[in-house]
């Protein structure tokens, strides 16, 4: 107890960790973002007053100096439209092609007002132009790395927390195995007994058909522990007629059923060999029947029908019950799920592993309606 204790806390001190990383990671890169960004401003500042001081020497016909060619030549990287008061355009880093279309460049200038603040160049008190500028090419790529950055982090965790979950079926898998194997060792000990019983009966002339009926629940008790014994190990497939094994133990559960149920199959006369372990098989049908006798509350119709194609054969067990939810239709074959005030919500999902992992078939819900009832179908491969 003190080892899971300690271990979830250990899990727990490992994820807070992980998140105050990952907290401080995506800070440190806004952070990143807005001091480049800040950077990129001052260069536009300094271009913009590079142009005003290009524009003033021009207009007093004086030496260029060698600095504001510098400034202004070494922005090759930023988008900007420098507008003139009189609507004259100038722009700089802008694909030419496009910026022959005036629309265009309007929307430039709308997308770069959003995106930064324009800057006024100005001539003492008077605006000369209006610069306006939008972000540079590797400023929009540093916008989308945290993003990039919390998508990696989310398949990390995505990968994690489903290595975590497998590790943990499969420790659950390890258990029911070892429970389901020791209950068939339990069971043998007290199963070799009644067979001898049944014998010292024989001999002191009892109702033989009192013997009999004993000697078909012993049958019973040795085919339960055969099943429990076979979990988790791979079962040994052989040929024989599915039609047979599935009327076989639709009869037994007939038989010890409640009389108020009306039993009904539709079967083929011809056989149909498949693939199959026979005890396994017909575990699956006994835990599909007594479900459906568990939802009619022990009375009303129960319908068992058997036919197949050219690839399949389909087994289909009807009952008239209270019925199934849509959205839990994939649910009810989940391990624990269960609507039963006593149970464990293991039948179904023994029945699709033994019908999906070591038959290589089909269980589903094929239809239900609240109120009228579920129909499930088993579909297995046919012998090619």
């Amino acid at each position: 107890m003190t080892f899971n204790s300690n271990r979830n806390v250990i899990r727990w001190i490992i994820i807070l960790s992980s998140f105050i990383i990952i907290s401080l990671i995506l800070w440190n890169t806004y952070v990143f973002f807005q001091n480049f960004k800040a950077e990129e401003r001052n260069k536009m500042k300094n271009w913009s007053f590079a142009q005003k001081e290009l524009s003033l020497t021009k207009d007093l016909n004086a030496d260029i100096g060698e600095l504001p060619l510098v400034i202004i030549a070494s922005n090759t990287t930023t988008p900007m439209i420098n507008v003139s008061t009189d609507g004259s355009l100038n722009y700089r880093n802008i694909d030419e092609e496009k910026a022959k279309d005036s629309l265009y460049l309007l929307k430039l200038i709308k997308k770069f007002e959003k995106e930064n603040q324009p800057i006024e160049i100005r001539y003492g008190n008077r605006v000369h132009s209006t610069l306006y500028y939008g972000n540079s090419p590797l400023l929009n790529k540093l916008k989308y790395y945290p993003l990039a950055l919390l998508l990696i982090i989310l398949l990390f965790a995505a990968v994690v927390y489903f290595f975590y979950r497998s590790s943990k079926n499969a420790e659950q898998n390890k258990l029911w195995t070892g429970m389901a194997k020791e209950t068939a060792h339990q069971i043998g000990t007290p199963l070799s007994s009644l067979v001898g019983w049944a014998e010292i009966l024989k001999s002191e002339n009892v109702n033989p058909e009192y013997i009999v009926e004993i000697e078909k629940d012993i049958d019973r008790l040795q085919t339960i522990t055969e099943r429990f014994s076979k979990i988790g190990s791979a079962p040994t497939l052989e040929t024989v007629d599915i039609v047979d094994v599935t009327i076989s133990s639709y009869d037994y559960l007939k038989s010890r059923s409640s009389k108020l149920i009306d039993f009904e199959i539709t079967a083929p006369n011809d056989a149909i060999p498949v693939n199959l372990n026979a005890q396994l098989y017909s575990w699956t049908i006994e835990n599909l029947v007594k479900n459906a006798i568990d939802a009619m509350k022990g009375k009303g119709d129960l319908k068992l029908h058997i036919s197949s194609d050219e690839k399949l054969v389909n087994i289909k067990i009807s009952d008239t019950g209270k019925g199934i939810p849509k959205h839990q239709f994939t649910k009810i074959f989940e391990p624990g799920y269960t609507t039963k005030k006593r149970g464990w919500g293991l039948g179904l999902s023994l029945a699709k592993r033994i019908i999906e992992d070591y038959h290589n078939g089909k269980i589903k819900v094929l239809n239900s309606e609240i109120g009228k009832g579920t129909t499930i179908q088993i579909s297995l491969k046919l012998l090619s």
